[in-house]
């Protein structure tokens, strides 16, 4: 059943593709040329580009072979995405355009239609008989002209309807993928959230946790994006930071220098790091290690107590294939439950194992806000909670739409976000 959906999905991603060239190409030309072949090339090479910098990244290609890859091949795939999009958004416009062109009379004929006059019926071989007669020779000549000028006219009319779409698409397109590389290089906002907890005591009304996720530090974002991370959370002053999974795309060999900046991180009850799927495609162990170097906490299954409520981290639900994935009875099994306490969790999907060990509030990651529309759709289909702030039973779950990117450097419909989240008691 899987490869009858592969094959469906790859028929799919063919037939729009042949749609974009069609609309883009053929239809805006007059005839086969060069143009056409071009477009053909385009419309080809583009999709294999993205999968070959998808194939290297994953396969741990050579670091430099990666970032050549990443940016013309990621960037076709965002740009590919809403020029398609545009297009079909076009096919809507196109009658109504059509109608205003040709003055609301509809659709001229295309072909040429010759018209043969009829002629007084004469006996014996007059002049006038039969094909032989020039004046019916020049009625057929002149009905045809006039025909023929009119199917040019349409002819025109059709490029133009064609080309004005097209242009559009294009435009638009190029406009929405260069805004939404923009606002990702730019680097995330900060975006603020009370959080009333009922269990938290008068002390710790206030109480300051930076959450940054998916900073994905790879062959695109590197050193210089961590540091504008990193300068925006200690702007902020938290009293934690909570460092929420994927925070690379890549091995400690290629992004160590990349991910430097994080020890500059500065909170008065220090930063705290959990794993997530990304770290485990590039190997979780090494990492873990590898942050901890720079000064974070590295919460494995594990919890720790502060004055005022406890904070815990479960590994990633990626781990479980290699036996290292979430443990909530380790992490929280034991506890004093009149405790206020917050979860670290990559993925929102665990947030009723959170339920069950009466977590007060869940912070995770993951979905990036769907990252480019209509991707929170999809986002939505396989997560609770896409972005903010939501409830299950008496526990609350915040996801944070991600400090970066993963694979194209764009988005849109869901800008990135450090998120500080303050802690409110109920009895302040």
């Amino acid at each position: 059943m899987e490869d009858v959906y592969e094959l469906a999905a790859i028929a799919a991603f063919c037939a729009l593709h042949w749609f974009a060239w069609k609309r883009l190409f053929r239809d805006t030309t007059r005839g086969p040329g060069r143009a056409r072949r071009a477009g053909a090339v385009l419309l080809a090479l583009g999709p294999l580009l993205g999968a070959v910098a998808f194939a290297a990244e994953r396969s741990g290609a050579p670091f430099r072979l990666q970032q050549i890859l990443a940016w013309p091949g990621y960037l076709w795939l965002a740009l590919s995405l809403y020029l398609i999009l545009a297009l079909l958004a076009g096919e809507l416009v196109r009658p109504v355009l059509r109608r205003a062109v040709t003055g609301g009379k509809g659709r001229v004929r295309d072909e040429t239609t010759v018209v043969h006059l009829p002629l007084p019926t004469q006996t014996g071989t007059g002049a006038g008989q039969g094909r032989g007669d020039p004046e019916a020779r020049a009625g057929t000549v002149m009905l045809s002209g006039t025909l023929g000028r009119s199917s040019a006219s349409d002819l025109s009319r059709r490029l133009f309807v064609s080309q004005t779409i097209a242009a559009a698409a294009a435009a638009t397109a190029v406009g929405t993928v260069g805004y939404g590389t923009y606002g990702v290089l730019r680097g995330p906002g900060v975006k603020r959230v009370t959080v009333p907890l009922a269990k938290l005591p008068r002390a710790a009304h206030g109480f300051r946790i930076a959450v940054v996720s998916d900073i994905h530090l790879g062959p695109i974002l590197g050193r210089g994006f961590a540091r504008k991370v990193v300068d925006t959370i200690n702007s902020t002053q938290p009293d934690l930071i909570a460092v929420v999974g994927d925070l690379i795309d890549g091995s400690v060999e290629d992004l160590g220098p990349s991910v430097a900046p994080l020890a500059q991180l500065r909170a008065r009850h220090g930063t705290f790091f959990v794993t997530g799927n990304h770290e485990y495609y590039a190997g979780a162990e090494p990492w873990v290690r590898h942050v901890r170097d720079l000064g974070l906490h590295s919460l494995e299954n594990d919890r720790t107590e502060l004055p005022h409520f406890d904070l815990a981290g479960v590994n990633d639900v990626s781990g479980e294939e290699e036996g290292d994935g979430p443990d909530f009875a380790r992490a929280l099994g034991d506890r004093d439950r009149t405790r206020a306490s917050v979860l670290l969790a990559h993925q929102p999907i665990v947030i009723h194992e959170a339920v069950r060990y009466g977590v007060d509030l869940q912070l995770s990651g993951h979905t990036h806000g769907g990252q480019m529309w209509p991707g929170n759709l999809l986002a939505g289909l396989s997560n609770p909670t896409v972005s903010g702030l939501d409830h299950y039973e008496n526990t609350q779950l915040y996801v944070t739409r991600g400090a970066g990117a993963w694979g194209p450097p764009v988005r849109v419909g869901a800008p990135s976000d450090i998120t500080v989240v303050e802690l409110a008691s109920r009895s302040a």
